[in-house]
């Protein structure tokens, strides 16, 4: 007997054939090690922070797919930053001690997201990391690895008693390295403070730990679990590791041999959809290659504006909370394959855990049994094999040898509806079953039920519309105010000061942190709204608490990785009355500033409050101080952009000057007028004579946009850009298929509707970013050929992403 259900697994009898055939056996008596559950982490830095920010009903439905059981990503462990008000990837997290001894528990949003975590599943495990810290942690030095810190971490966890979480589990210094006596008084620490039951976990970087713990009994003795980044390569190349796409996953026999759990404490930083397959690699070939238990796929939720670097890593993506637009990634279908499959303290059963036709290129298996020793699943991946290839099952050992259940997800897909499927039940024949498994999959065989895939839809995208304003008075979720994400520094809502009364915007972070990233310049700032807006005028009243300056910050665009530059414009007063209208840049992976306009007015002195706009109209950027104007100059570097607001020193831009208690009140953003003119004319591929070309200048809807020499054809390569950010030709928009947002998606020609995935902003550095997906207009592969249709892909400056309007 057979069975095709849907093209996901084909049943039939164990005589079977395919190009590759694999028999395992499945036994209840065998051996392996003890499954610690699939997580994620919401930190490093600032990757959840729209997500509280989000209406009802949408925020509750993207927190049950992440957490609840048996819906989505069903995520058994999270892990959260300790927020350190500095920067730690593309976002500053508040700390709960800004000064030493002053401890605020109700700071930031990852209790809140702890508490939501909880409420859904009750069972999940919670794990603390810091990134970064206040700078008196670090006793004057950049270095967590302090008396200090212990403090520091002990009044953390008494801030989760407060909110009445339990932390299961606590690391040092995020990718920091280790001090081993340090996590030995650590451990101390918490017993003596009645945290004994907390799990150490070290060093959340590389294996070198596992070496020194072999070497040191103490040290050993204090860390409960080692906890490695990145064991299968780092996918973007950076000094954590080599460049890779998951396929190889080591550990060490130091490591192996210490008789502790070792764990993938951080893993991912992959974009949502394109990177589930290598994930899906990573999380059976972690235990395969190195007997790692648990994965923890960094990030959480891409609930973060897209113009950071990792705007689209994560298990969703959800960067629109006026709209209340979101996106479950395949990424997270990915992971339910396990955690909705298997529970921590099942077992992994390693005869039955390896790779198929014993070759890594046919894909993986993993099989982990329940502690009844009745309930069993494997996970299977063939998201590398180019056949179909047949998997016999034998199941003995007092197993259950009853029906399966098969799920399964076609990671070639694009379509939902084909991610995480039940495609079948099979009942084995005398203990043994067969699949036939297709190329390019994720499986999930198992005896267990209670399985499912959420149904909640979400609305579509929609800019931010202007007029915007915030007087702070109405209280948002947290003492962040609504929409705004801090970069560096704490802003956060408190009691006015000079006089004023109501609610007021303060940085209330007072020294320089100690630090994660090694940006040349880390002086505070916030950012909110959308990449959309273009012609406005950004107005805050002000007051500075101490010396120093103030900033309005207009157009942002693009952020450099790890907040290493800013593509955006910058008005900046000091209490001494000098003033100065500023653009900064990513050059060279770093912050470059130009200082395009300068003077001084009457000092503004300190506890008074002033008025201070900073207006963008097409290529004019002007300044005005309570009325009065302060300078304009002429630049078109930047076009579009949202706003934002930051403290500094008053005069230097390379320093990390700018921590202190400045405040900011009635914030508005408001429309300028005729946004852009209309220019038409051919658009030059960075790619040197290759053009935007519409294929044989057809204007039916769904013609493909591709690359072709540039010849000047009218109906062809005379496109125009609009005022509205579409580019048309021929009466027609140039328009992401089927409003796709994730990387390859081609772009065609059709009917103009308003569609965000109909409009473009183009960036400094000549990209076109698409303002629904975030990504930007791409030529694939830098292909040089003609008829190249184009499409979307992941922001990365290339040349064959960059674009000469007309």
């Amino acid at each position: 007997m057979s069975l095709t259900v849907a093209a996901l697994v084909n049943w039939s009898a164990p005589t079977a054939q395919a190009a590759t055939a694999t028999s395992i056996t499945v036994d209840g008596n065998g051996t392996g090690r003890t499954f610690d559950g699939v997580g994620a982490i919401s930190g490093g830095g600032g990757n959840t922070r729209l997500l509280i920010d989000y209406p009802e009903p949408q925020r509750s439905q993207i927190l049950d797919y992440l957490f609840k059981p048996g819906y989505g990503a069903s995520l058994q462990s999270l892990k959260i930053e300790i927020g350190g008000d500095t920067n730690t990837t593309d976002g500053a997290e508040a700390s709960h001690e800004h000064t030493q001894g002053v401890v605020d528990c109700n700071q930031g949003y990852e209790w809140w997201l702890a508490e939501q975590a909880k409420a859904r599943n009750p069972s999940i495990r919670l794990y603390g990391l810091a990134w970064g810290s206040p700078g008196w942690v670090g006793s004057g030095s950049n270095t967590f690895f302090t008396p200090n810190a212990i403090s520091y971490l002990t009044d953390w966890m008494g801030c989760a008693a407060q909110h009445k979480l339990t932390i299961d589990y606590l690391g040092g210094w995020n990718e920091r390295g280790y001090n081993a006596t340090w996590y030995e008084n650590l451990k101390s620490a918490l017993v003596a403070k009645g945290y004994g039951a907390t799990k150490l976990v070290a060093a959340d970087d590389n294996w070198s730990v596992a070496d020194a713990m072999a070497g040191d009994p103490t040290f050993k003795s204090a860390v409960d679990i080692v906890g490695v980044h990145y064991p299968c390569g780092y996918v973007n190349g950076a000094a954590i590791g080599n460049k890779s796409d998951f396929k190889n996953c080591p550990s060490t026999s130091n490591a192996q041999n210490l008789g502790k759990p070792l764990w993938a404490s951080e893993n991912g930083s992959e974009d949502a959809e394109a990177g589930a397959v290598a994930v899906a690699r990573a999380v059976n070939r972690d235990y395969i290659d190195g007997r790692m238990t648990a994965y923890y796929n960094w990030p959480l939720v891409a609930a973060l504006y897209p113009n950071t670097y990792f705007a689209f890593n994560g298990l969703a993506v959800a960067n629109q909370p006026w709209s209340g637009h979101y996106s479950i990634a395949k990424t997270a279908w990915v992971l339910a394959h396990t955690s909705q499959f298997a529970q921590i303290g099942w077992q992994y059963q390693d005869s039955a855990s390896g790779y198929l036709g014993g070759a890594q290129s046919n894909g993986s298996y993993v099989t982990l049994k329940s502690p009844n020793h009745s309930d069993y699943s494997t996970v299977i991946e063939t998201v590398d094999a180019t056949a179909a290839q047949t998997l016999t099952v034998h199941v003995t050992g007092g197993l259950s040898t009853g029906q399966v259940h098969v799920w399964g997800t076609n990671l070639k897909s694009p379509n939902d509806s084909e991610h995480f499927v039940h495609t079948t039940d099979v009942t084995p024949s005398g203990g043994s079953y067969t699949l036939t498994l297709q190329p390019g999959y994720v499986y999930t065989v198992t005896t267990t039920t209670g399985q499912s895939k959420g149904t909640a839809t979400s609305p579509p995208a929609a800019p931010l519309s202007l007029p915007y304003s915030n007087n702070f008075e109405t209280p948002a979720t947290t003492t962040s105010p609504k929409y705004f994400t801090d970069m560096n520094g704490a802003f956060q809502t408190a009691a006015c000061g000079a006089g004023r009364t109501g609610t007021c915007l303060q940085q209330t972070a007072q020294t320089t942190p100690v630090r994660w990233t090694n940006e040349n310049y880390y002086a505070p700032y916030t950012v909110m709204g959308d990449e959309s807006w273009g012609n406005y005028t950004v107005t805050a009243d002000t007051m500075l608490a101490q010396s120093g300056a103030v900033e309005l910050l207009g157009r942002i665009g693009m952020q450099g990785r790890n907040d290493n530059g800013l593509q955006a414009y910058h008005l900046r007063v000091s209490s001494t009355g000098t003033w100065s209208i500023l653009k900064s840049d990513v050059v060279n992976s770093t912050w470059a500033y130009t200082t395009l306009a300068s003077g001084s007015t009457t000092a503004l002195g300190t506890n008074r409050w002033h008025t201070v706009s900073l207006t963008m109209q097409g290529a004019t950027i002007s300044a005005t101080l309570d009325g009065t104007a302060l300078g304009s100059v002429t630049d078109n570097s930047y076009t579009h952009g949202r706003a934002g607001l930051g403290t500094a020193d008053s005069t230097s831009s390379v320093n990390g000057g700018g921590y202190q208690t400045q405040q900011f009140d009635n914030f508005s953003v408001t429309p300028g007028s005729n946004p852009i003119p209309t220019r038409s004319g051919a658009v030059r591929s960075g790619i040197s004579g290759k053009c935007l070309d519409l294929n044989t200048g057809n204007t039916t809807n769904g013609t493909a946009v591709q690359l072709y020499d540039c010849n000047q054809k009218p109906g062809s390569q005379n496109w125009t850009y609009n005022p509205d950010g579409t580019l048309t030709i021929g009466g027609k928009c140039l328009d992401v298929v089927k409003q796709g947002v994730t990387n390859g998606t081609p772009v065609d020609i059709w009917t103009c509707n308003g569609g965000d995935n109909q409009k473009w902003t183009q960036q400094a550095d000549g990209s076109l970013r698409g303002m629904q997906s975030g990504r930007c207009l791409d030529d694939p592969n830098s292909s040089t050929a003609n008829l190249t249709q184009l499409d979307i892909w992941a922001c990365d400056g290339g040349a064959n992403q960059r674009w000469t309007l007309p």
